[in-house]
């Protein structure tokens, strides 16, 4: 009983505690370095338990024959997210790819490498076995993970990335609860992530627009009054500058007309 409690206790710290330190923290401090350091641990954790199989960090083999059912599944979600995108902010469509192509070739790169194996070996890998303790084995643990999974985007203040993630998380976790595959899982995790960016949707999240309502591109955070782009109606300048004037009239006592 003991031990439970020092493992909700501990899962409460990791997957709680430390998002909401993130994102109410008065100094903004780079967030990989952290993510590394919860990876860390995580691995230190899992090679200090002999129960844990650590093929299931990589195991290759899996991956070819999930492959297509993956990629199907992808390209279904990559169309309906292109259309979201596209029918409720089309201004953010390719928008991060446009402005920031060097930005936006290194993150194809890097981002698999740096970000998404390591939150794999945090989400996947590490919760589904260190807390299976607390949490049924089957929906009830995938779910814990994704829950887990999209706590942790409450750091870009926007709950866009929340919802979209606790989708994924499920998808992603259950993946790798299937094939026992980190690399597998996390090859997934990649593909809706680099198509986030490339789509122009993780722009909200990289631009921290969440955090600032009046910033450009937020067009999903808040909607901001545009300018109309409306030919003014002939005359309509003239008269408001008749109705300024009659309203002057108006507080020093002179008769004026209603505008």
């Amino acid at each position: 009983m003991r031990s439970r409690i020092w493992l909700f206790a501990e899962l409460l710290v990791i997957f709680v505690g430390l998002p909401l330190g993130y994102r109410f923290s008065p100094v903004r401090i780079p967030a990989l370095p952290l993510l590394w350091l919860a990876a860390g641990y995580a691995l230190w954790r899992q090679g200090r338990d002999s129960s844990f199989d650590r093929h299931w960090l990589w195991n290759p083999a899996p991956l070819a024959g999930h492959l297509r059912e993956m990629l199907v599944i992808f390209f279904a979600a990559a169309l309906v997210l292109w259309i979201g995108v596209r029918w409720l902010a089309p201004q953010l469509v390719w928008s991060f790819m446009r402005q920031y192509p060097s930005l936006w070739a290194a993150l194809m790169v890097l981002y698999p490498l740096l970000s998404v194996y390591p939150q794999g070996i945090i989400y996947r890998a590490f919760f589904m076995h260190r807390y299976a303790r607390l949490f049924p084995a089957g929906w009830v643990m995938l779910v814990a993970s994704a829950a887990a999974f999209a706590f942790l985007h409450i750091i870009f203040g926007n709950l866009i990335s929340v919802v979209l993630t606790l989708f994924g998380g499920m998808l992603f976790a259950w993946r790798y609860a299937e094939t026992r595959s980190l690399l597998t899982s996390s090859v997934e995790h990649a593909l809706y992530g680099c198509w986030l960016f490339t789509v122009g949707l993780a722009a909200i999240s990289i631009t921290g627009c969440g955090r600032n309502r009046n910033e450009d591109g937020c067009g999903l955070v808040t909607r901001r009054i545009r300018p109309s782009k409306r030919a003014p109606r002939p005359g309509s300048n003239l008269k408001t500058i008749q109705c300024r004037r009659r309203h002057d009239r108006d507080k020093k006592g002179t008769a004026g007309v209603q505008c």
